[in-house]
């Protein structure tokens, strides 16, 4: 008997009969935990739940909960059919509660809620705790976006705005007369000022507040996605006038106190569009056989000073938003592509990270100051690549006195990615799509991105320099802002393993002490084979999501024991932030004053970057989810060689060569009737026993899409070609009911729902969904596009890693 599981049960017993007292005979019946040893234990964990304040004795020496501990608070999650789940343990080992129709007191998705326990969860059926939600303590939507429209079903009201956000677009929403009063075919936002409640449940109410264009505008799309995030767009313009009374040059006075390495190669590696150059690099052999290595980061700090008004914009937005062909930056355009990007053959300002590294790729010295530099030339992945890869002598001749370093470079990556690999660095090699779009921002094409030794070469550079400030102001033992990636909890990897064990791979260790390195044997197990996919996307389930934190907690992805983001501050807060207090400990000492300053803020800091960096990556996704499904509306008919991309009750979603993702409805899988074997994740004909699992090569053909949803149908064709299996338990009666999909006339290939988990309702992309959460192992810092600033599309500078995110 586990101590954790032991708890769990207790607790959810509790927290389902919050007005009741019991014995602990009682306790060990309803539990069904019997025998000396298993009483003893329950004894012990009443004793410790007690301490922690979540059980209380009465004076008959009964057990009851708290008081105080009858009421949770957490987050609704909505189903479109009128349930709901609330997330309630941040540690999350308690189970999410599941919430009916009738007790979701109307609230949203997002909303945080306080609930009671009404029943408590089987942790022998698996089945989940079940509450009602008692209050909306703060709800999440305070505004929407839509087209404004009017019909003669307004209710009184001046009309309504077309909701497209999935999670509430099943409510109607009135528009008052108190606010503006917009045209039919405008784009508004509108804040909420009356939510479902019992006399209009299914709508809601506000007062249209800006115009931010017409229905037909090129880009309005996009720009409804950046208004329902709650992304800013314009800086106000107190923001544009403070940014513009910075100097656009380096000021005599602002080089006082900084090393001069203007004398150095120092070079800039990006994307051809790129215009907010924050890094640049230089290597050199040393005698001794070591080499060093310089990465120099814009010094933006210097520009955004603390609590100033630039400070503040910037902290609000936290990160820089990449949306396929247009960027809404951190910081204004003067300073993001103007002073602090490293402009070839400009002064500019650094903070500098110095290393010497051996042959091993270990850094055996460093030092980390102000610097002031000029950038030799300005380079493009495609040159370092053509001079590393191709050796295309044109563009090897224009850079003659640059190849030798760049070959040295080269070394150099290929030495610490070694060194990566040898203490267990994951590397699930994301593939990525580039969106094309013509000058309407209508999609054109999609295709992978391909990144060559340069990308990889600048990424180990970025990482060496994150892992290097991380551990010396670790060591330095003052307050500091961390890039974190904790281990993965045991149970969660307990199951991984045992989904493993189908495909014939044991993974020796403990699930509870997990290493990078095993999971990167488990990688190296499969690669190439078929189920290749399926045991990634399944492991990068079982592992957390990477924030930022004001405590070193090390980067499990990485494999590393200290890492922070220190390397791209003109997009990105904490970098910022890690150079503001790089600052002010070289300043004013380290010492007890001097740690004072930054340790009642950090651990705010970190939270609501991480909010901000989360809501930037889900505006991105949505926005290529609909950007791909506007280019496959252009396709529909057309037959596509595709992959299944994950296995559920209500049919497979499947991916094409270019990442596109949509899915197959097991309504349209006419060949047989298929049943869902959930430890194999595949569906598995009754009769044919044709099998569908991850990884798996198919044919499709594109049959219905819905820009708006994100959404795209596929037909399977060739079903016969399938292979066959022994997966499906087999059974002298078979029931029709269950996981059998019913059949379906629709046009949109969508199941009745009533018998399936989700009705048939997707979102397209899968990634929306449980099955592959985007940034979820947290190997990307952030995972998202880095396209120019300008606007004009582009660049989109991706690391598996996290060096630059």
């Amino acid at each position: 008997m586990q101590d954790n599981k032991l708890r769990t049960d207790l607790t959810a017993f509790f927290r389902a009969h919050s007005d009741q007292n019991y014995t602990v005979e009682d306790i060990s019946d309803a539990l069904h935990y019997h025998g000396s040893a298993a009483f003893k234990l329950i004894v012990q964990e009443l004793a410790q739940l007690e301490r922690d304040g979540l059980v209380q004795v009465t004076d008959h020496g009964h057990f009851q909960l708290d008081p105080s501990q009858r009421t949770l608070t957490g987050i609704f999650h909505g189903n479109d059919k009128g349930f709901g789940f609330v997330a309630y343990d941040e540690n999350k080992i308690e189970p999410d509660a599941y919430i009916a129709p009738d007790n979701t007191l109307r609230a949203l998705n997002g909303d945080t809620v306080k609930i009671e326990i009404v029943r408590a969860g089987d942790p022998r059926s698996g089945k989940g705790p079940e509450g009602k939600v008692t209050e909306i303590v703060e709800h999440h939507y305070e505004q929407v976006v839509g087209e404004f429209f009017q019909t003669d079903d307004d209710a009184g009201y001046l009309g309504q705005v077309r909701l497209t956000d999935k999670k509430i677009m099943k409510y109607k929403f009135y528009v008052t007369n108190v606010g503006l009063n917009p045209t039919p075919g405008e784009v508004v936002t509108a804040e909420i000022t009356e939510y479902p409640n019992p006399e209009h449940p299914d709508a809601m109410v506000g007062i249209a507040k800006q115009v931010i264009g017409s229905v037909d505008d090129p880009g309005i799309d996009i720009l409804q996605i950046v208004y329902q995030h709650n992304i800013p767009s314009e800086f106000p313009e107190e923001v544009m006038q403070a940014a513009d009374e910075i100097p656009d040059h380096v000021l005599p006075e602002e080089m006082t106190g900084r090393e001069d390495i203007t004398k150095q190669d120092l070079v800039t590696i990006d994307g051809e569009s790129s215009k907010d150059l924050d890094d640049a690099v230089t290597v050199w052999k040393l005698p001794n056989g070591n080499y060093h290595l310089g990465v120099h980061i814009a010094d933006v700090s210097h520009y955004v000073q603390e609590d100033s008004i630039l400070d503040k914009e910037a902290y609000k937005r936290g990160t820089s938003v990449y949306l396929t062909d247009r960027v809404i930056p951190m910081l204004p355009r003067r300073l993001s592509n103007g002073i602090c990007s490293l402009n070839e053959g400009e002064l500019r300002l650094c903070m500098s990270c110095d290393m010497e590294i051996n042959p091993e790729g270990h850094v055996v010295k460093h030092r980390i100051h102000p610097s002031v530099m000029r950038s030799k030339a300005r380079m493009t992945y495609t040159a370092v690549n053509q001079i590393l890869e191709s050796h295309d002598q044109l563009t090897m001749d224009r850079y003659k006195d640059l190849v030798p370093m760049f070959e040295q470079m080269g070394e150099l990556h290929k030495i610490l990615l070694k060194q990566r690999k040898h203490r267990g660095a994951i590397d699930f090699d994301d593939r990525e799509a580039e969106i094309i779009v013509d000058d309407k921002g209508h999609a054109i094409d999609v295709k992978l991105r391909t990144r060559g030794l340069a990308e990889r070469m600048i990424e180990s550079f970025m990482l060496a320099a994150n892992e290097t400030v991380a551990e010396h102001y670790f060591r330095a033992k003052v307050p500091f802002l961390y890039r974190v990636h904790e281990t993965p909890d045991g149970d969660r990897v307990r199951s991984f393993f045992e989904f493993l064990t189908a495909f014939g791979i044991n993974v020796k260790g403990d699930p509870n002490h997990l290493r990078p390195k095993m999971l990167q044997g488990v990688l190296k197990q499969v690669a190439g084979k078929p189920e290749e996919a399926m045991v990634s996307v399944m492991m990068l389930r079982s592992l957390k999501q990477a924030r930022y934190a004001d405590q070193s907690l090390g980067h499990f992805g990485l494999g590393a024991e200290f890492y922070t983001h220190f390397t791209s501050p003109i997009r990105r807060y904490p970098d910022t932030m890690v150079h503001r207090m790089i600052h002010y400990y070289e300043d004013h000492g380290i010492n007890d004053a001097s740690k004072e300053k930054f340790a009642p803020i950090l651990e705010e800091i970190g939270v609501h970057t991480s909010e901000a960096e989360r809501r930037a990556i889900d505006a991105e996704r949505d926005t290529n989810d609909m950007k791909m499904a506007e280019y496959m509306a252009d396709h529909v008919g057309e037959e596509f060689d595709a992959v299944v991309s994950s296995v559920m009750k209500f049919g497979m979603f499947v991916e094409l060569p270019n990442t596109i993702e949509g899915l197959i409805h097991i309504s349209r899988m006419q060949d047989d009737y298929y049943e869902y074997v959930e430890k194999y994740l595949a569906l598995v004909g009754r009769n044919t026993r044709r099998t569908y699992r991850i990884g798996q090569a198919i044919r499709v053909k594109v049959i219905h899409v819905d820009k708006e949803q994100s959404e795209i149908d596929f037909e399977l064709l060739n079903p016969e070609a399938a292979p066959t299996s022994d997966l499906l338990p087999h059974r002298e009666h078979r029931s029709r009911g269950g996981n059998f999909h019913g059949r379906s006339n629709n046009s949109n290939g969508r199941g009745n729902g009533n018998n399936q988990q989700s009705g048939g309702n997707h979102n397209g992309n899968h990634r929306n969904g449980n099955q592959r959460p985007s940034n979820q192992h947290g190997n990307t810092g952030s995972n998202h596009q880095r396209n120019n600033s300008n606007g004009n599309g582009g660049q989109h500078r991706n690391n598996s890693q996290g060096g630059r995110h």
